[in-house]
């Protein structure tokens, strides 16, 4: 992807050279090694710099008797992601509300950036929607791990009947190792195709049409990001749920 952004300019003059070294190290050539970052790297850093600022505002804004606008909205994300979380994790939700709301937020936001003009959404692209999947599918593990110990998490992979365990075990682990692909392809190919057909609408008439398009840019963007946080929970719910 060409560089067009100036904020990736920017990054790629003062990180590109160390960025570069970073890939060779892996045994990586960038696609382009004056400027390896691609634009929707720097868009992802945008988007977590501003959700970033969001929750310090929230934060050094906090008021009980006169809330900000800024605090009321930040309620109401807290109450929708605490009540999905309620009702499929259950008990102790609250520990996994933070990762669960930065989730949605985070997919939202970079799916919305392709309603700008000349901004492609980051979540078109296969490799941000899989980071986020391969993160996703890290956290639930590690906490399922966490809560039911090494013993008691590989024993549910393997199933209640002993004699059916070496098949059952390779087949769970497969399973969930596909989560990771379903995510990132559910993400990737819906914002894909969501922005094509905007785009294709948008050169053939563009007056009046494409802004029908945008609304369904818009909706396709927020039951995404939903899917993507209602996916996480359920697979958290599995994760440290002790009946199996």
């Amino acid at each position: 992807m060409p560089e067009s952004l100036v904020l990736t300019k920017i990054l790629n003059a003062i990180f590109g050279g160390l960025a570069t070294s970073l890939f060779h190290l892996v045994g990586v050539t960038p696609a382009n090694p004056a400027a390896p970052i691609p634009d929707f790297f720097a868009l992802e850093l945008l988007v977590a710099a501003v959700l970033v600022a969001f929750f310090l505002a929230v934060r050094l804004t906090l008021s009980v008797e006169k809330p900000a606008p800024i605090q009321q909205f930040a309620e109401l994300i807290h109450e929708f992601v605490g009540g999905q979380a309620e009702q499929i994790i259950g008990h102790g939700s609250e520990k996994f509300q933070a990762f669960t709301t930065i989730i949605f937020l985070f997919v939202l936001s970079c799916n919305l950036l392709g309603l700008i003009p000349g901004i492609d959404a980051p979540t078109k692209f296969p490799v941000v929607p899989l980071g986020l999947a391969v993160a996703t599918f890290v956290y639930y593990n590690f906490h399922g791990f966490r809560a039911q110990g090494i013993k008691g998490y590989l024993g549910h992979f393997a199933g209640p009947i002993w004699w059916i365990a070496p098949l059952l075990f390779p087949i769970e682990i497969i399973s969930h190792c596909a989560r990771m692909m379903s995510l990132t392809i559910r993400l990737y190919a819906n914002m894909f195709a969501g922005d094509l057909v905007t785009l294709v609408f948008f050169s053939l008439v563009p007056i009046g049409i494409p802004v029908i398009f945008l609304g369904l840019h818009v909706m396709v963007s927020v039951i995404q990001a939903f899917v993507f946080m209602l996916l996480s929970m359920i697979y958290l719910s599995q994760a440290v749920s002790h009946e199996h």
